[in-house]
């Protein structure tokens, strides 16, 4: 990078973490650095899309749109929907109790187990997607200075650690906002200069039309295809429960808006974030797709992890992957040519030429899938222990080759804000929820603010050493933001449904809800191991798996306590 690159990428970074620190300089009770207080709907909102918005979205979402097109726009489909339910039945809730934590609730309507059993679900599956947030700019900084993925992995958790730890939720929030500017500014930077970047005589609408003839354009899926991980249908009802769980009981996203100055700022916020989150995904998956388009007339390299292709070079392979290398280039050179005749085709509107040339370009793209294909087991064979899934690689390389002094700084600050803002929300809601529905609720009940301030900047420290050991193996998921949605999926439709009993199902008691969530549990672990089902689905079949033995326990079990009633507020 040039020297504006960094002075560009650490005077962002360096101007964020110093804004953040001063904004919350007065934090000094365990309320304030738990869960914020009198935060604005502006804050609020941008707060709860960069907590969503890690760099593995930055990372993942464009090189899954160039490989696969953009059908992942379908999984937040639900996500409106899931906004306003929870503004009406959620934000009152918390707010008519004065929760730290959504499972504190838990125990008022039911007991301390179930309460327990809900943060543990919560703390185990956000605690590895921390680790991958962690990792994901790892990968970056690697590439970028050419040092172990391992020690960077160390460096930014250790960084991110620090970080949290210094302000809290207040801290997280007011830096949140800055990071989210920069982010929204960046994606658009990003999108004008790739559409700058295609040749001379191709638009946008050319690029999209070329992008879309190779399968690349295909926002909506309306079939009904319980295999497929991205369809209409999957989206607004997976979708719409992983989205009411996300954002409703999980933690890292319920902290954000607890903070709140009014439950209508909360409310606010909430709404706000459901208003852009998909125009949001949709451009950057678009950005996917531009870069897909701008490598039919540029060659991309065969393989976008560029240190592994590098050692495969470097191997007893090598020589055979030159030869592959070269049959990559003649290949490319065909499909190119494909490509611009089927633009000259659509700019002269000749319909004969059009359907000729689309042809063409499709059977040219399977040659090259081929070619790539005989690259990944030659690289495979040199490097045994590679990963063979490089879309994580494809916008960074992009990036790092063909964008413009500066812009590259910027865009590395996006990332990294992203990684920073993630990362910490999740390290800092894992904290106080250890802290709240664990060491004080069964340890030590009687601890003063003081000991419990000092108590969750230890656990906050804790479970960044777990996310960092957990990303030393994310490096063996094939996509990064696949995997954190895989792992919502395995445990959000449980913690949902174990709310939904709690607000829905008022006879049913708590030994019954305990019981019906360890079995939907175990089912849905079961399922992901041993059917095809697309992990969207999870959300679904876990939340009524447990709405449905819940219901069912209770009708058979014998005697047992009323359920209790709520408390005016509870910690």
């Amino acid at each position: 990078m040039s020297s504006l690159d960094w002075i560009i990428l650490l005077g962002t970074l360096a101007f964020i973490v110093v804004w953040g620190v001063w904004k919350t300089r007065g934090v000094s009770t365990a309320q304030e650095y738990l869960r914020g207080t009198d935060l604005r709907w502006p804050t609020i909102g941008l707060s709860i899309m960069a907590t969503q918005a890690s760099a593995i979205t930055f990372l993942s979402v464009p090189g899954q749109a160039y490989e696969d097109g953009m059908r992942f726009v379908q999984f937040y489909f639900g996500l409106p929907i899931a906004m306003v339910i929870i503004c009406v039945v959620f934000v009152p809730i918390y707010y008519r109790l004065n929760v730290m934590t959504a499972y504190a609730y838990l125990e008022q309507r039911f007991d301390t187990k179930v309460r327990v059993l809900a943060a543990l679900l919560f703390m185990v599956g956000r605690g590895l997607a921390a680790g991958i947030s962690i990792y994901a700019p790892a990968i970056i900084l690697s590439s970028l200075l050419g040092w172990s993925l391992n020690a960077m992995t160390l460096l930014m958790g250790s960084a991110v650690i620090l970080y949290t730890v210094s302000g809290g939720a207040k801290a997280v929030s007011q830096t949140q906002k800055q990071q989210m500017v920069v982010i929204l500014a960046g994606i658009l930077i990003a999108a004008v200069v790739i559409a700058y970047r295609l040749p001379d005589d191709v638009s946008v609408a050319t690029a999209t039309s070329l992008a879309g003839a190779l399968g690349r354009v295909n926002p909506v899926d309306f079939s009904f295809n319980f295999d497929s991980r991205y369809t209409f249908w999957s989206g607004i009802t997976g979708g719409l429960f992983l989205a009411l769980s996300y954002f409703g009981t999980d933690q890292s996203q319920v902290q954000r808006y607890l903070g709140g100055r009014s439950m209508a700022e909360s409310r606010l916020g909430l709404l706000f974030n459901g208003i852009l989150k998909i125009p949001m995904q949709f451009l950057i998956l678009f950005i996917g797709v531009l870069v897909f388009a701008f490598y039919l007339f540029e060659r991309p390299p065969v393989f976008f992890n560029g240190p592994t292709l590098e050692a495969a070079r470097q191997s007893a392979q090598g020589p055979a992957l030159a030869e592959v290398e070269a049959r990559w280039a003649s290949t490319f050179d065909a499909r190119r040519d494909q490509a611009v005749a089927l633009a000259a085709a659509l700019a002269d509107d000749d319909a004969a030429a059009e359907a000729q040339a689309r042809a063409g370009l499709l059977a040219a793209q399977a040659e090259l899938d081929g070619v790539r294909a005989e690259a990944k087991a030659l690289i495979k064979q040199a490097v045994p222990a590679a990963e063979l899934k490089d879309s994580d690689y494809i916008f960074v390389s992009f990036v790092l080759k063909y964008l413009p002094p500066g812009l590259i700084g910027l865009l590395l600050a996006v990332i990294l804000s992203a990684a920073m803002s993630s990362t910490a929300s999740e390290l800092n809601a894992l904290g106080s929820t250890t802290v709240v529905d664990l060491y004080q609720r069964l340890w030590r009940p009687g601890a003063s603010d003081r000991h419990i301030l000092r108590a969750s900047k230890l656990f906050t420290v804790f479970w960044g050493l777990v996310a960092m050991a957990f990303a030393a193996f994310a490096a063996l998921v094939d996509n990064l933001i696949q995997a954190v949605n895989i792992l919502g999926s395995i445990f959000y439709g449980v913690i949902l449904g174990i709310f939904l009993v709690a607000f829905f199902l008022k006879w049913v008691r708590a030994t019954p809800a305990f019981l019906a969530a360890l079995v939907a549990q175990t089912g849905v672990i079961v399922l992901y191991f041993v059917s095809d089902i697309g992990f969207l689905w999870f959300n679904v079949i876990g939340c009524a798996l447990v709405v449905g033995a819940a219901a069912l326990l209770q009708a058979v079990w014998p005697g047992g306590s009323p359920t209790p009633a709520p408390l005016e507020e509870t910690t």
